[in-house]
């Protein structure tokens, strides 16, 4: 398949950014997180996956509302109602995979991205010949409570105090407020500093963070707070990786759950990495990775 940038139009009109990279006869699908994040932390990958003597194609895009791509008018309730849902962005992964040509293939998600992976491996996993879950568990409210704890673990009490006000009063732009969220994301998020998804303007899809996350990190007010997939993950069919920063905003208790009940999975945890460990420790992530694809190549996976 032809590198570079290519721009699809969807069958609903919109239109998505989508990049390749690599060469090869393996074939890397790449959703990145937020929700309304963007494929930047993914640009890489195929060259990192060639440092480690493995050539694969990699594949990207940003999801509809995400940077590239097209954004929609999300204010007009109707648009709202019919493209902020799961069943939109899961069904967009499979219309893009159709329309890049791609099957028996390998997805890997980050985060938000990560979720759309484990509800993919079961909705259309025939066409998957591995996944690969990256910081992202199986129950939200796992997430809650761990990125609540840390913050108090790191923070003074008192700015733990000042944080839970301002969520309170919705008062989420306080110039001290956004300081001590710099220092969890330097702890917990982007540990390599400085970040490399740094820039002079906000890259953000607003829009799609709002309605799936709400306002904030530590309170979930979007449709993410209702979302549990644990007795789900036994039908997850395709050899699975979890991969998870040691030092994470997503907790490592929930991963392992995950690898026991996912029935071919397999854990493996990047050292001093935060929640983009692709980015903070990239030698280690993507050996992992790396071994992954080779092992499911040779048939050797997890045996």
């Amino acid at each position: 398949m032809k590198q570079g940038t290519k721009i699809l139009t969807l069958d609903n009109g919109y239109h998505l950014w989508t990049n390749t990279q690599g060469e090869g006869d393996i074939h890397l699908l790449a959703l990145h997180g937020g929700p309304g994040g963007n494929h930047e932390y993914w640009e890489d990958t195929a060259e990192q996956l060639k440092k480690q003597g493995l050539n694969v194609q990699v594949h990207m895009y940003d999801q509809l509302g995400s940077l590239y791509s097209d954004q929609p008018d999300y204010s007009d309730p109707e648009i709202a109602k019919k493209y902020l849902t799961y069943e939109y962005f899961l069904d967009e992964v499979e219309e893009v995979r159709q329309k890049l040509g791609l099957d028996n293939f390998y997805l890997i998600g980050q985060s938000w991205g990560g979720l759309l992976v484990q509800e993919y491996a079961v909705k259309y996993g025939q066409h998957l010949k591995g996944a690969i879950i990256s910081s992202m568990v199986d129950d939200v409210d796992d997430y809650v409570e761990h990125v609540n704890k840390i913050r108090e673990d790191v923070l003074p009490a008192e700015e733990v105090t000042f944080m839970k006000e301002c969520e309170d009063n919705g008062n989420w732009d306080n110039d001290r407020y956004q300081a001590d969220v710099q220092v969890l994301n330097e702890n917990y998020v982007d540990r390599k500093q400085p970040s490399k998804l740094e820039h002079v303007r906000s890259l953000d899809g607003d829009a799609v963070y709002h309605a799936f996350q709400g306002d904030n990190e530590f309170v979930i007010t979007g449709k993410l707070a209702s979302w549990h997939f644990t007795d789900q993950l036994h039908n997850i069919k395709v050899p699975t990786l979890l991969t998870f920063g040691e030092h994470e905003t997503m907790p490592l208790s929930a991963a392992r759950r995950m690898e026991k009940l996912i029935p071919n999975a397999q854990l493996v945890t990047t050292p001093n990495g935060g929640h983009h460990h692709m980015l903070d420790n990239p030698d280690v992530y993507y050996k992992h990775l790396a071994d992954f694809l080779r092992q499911v190549e040779a048939g050797t996976f997890n045996k």
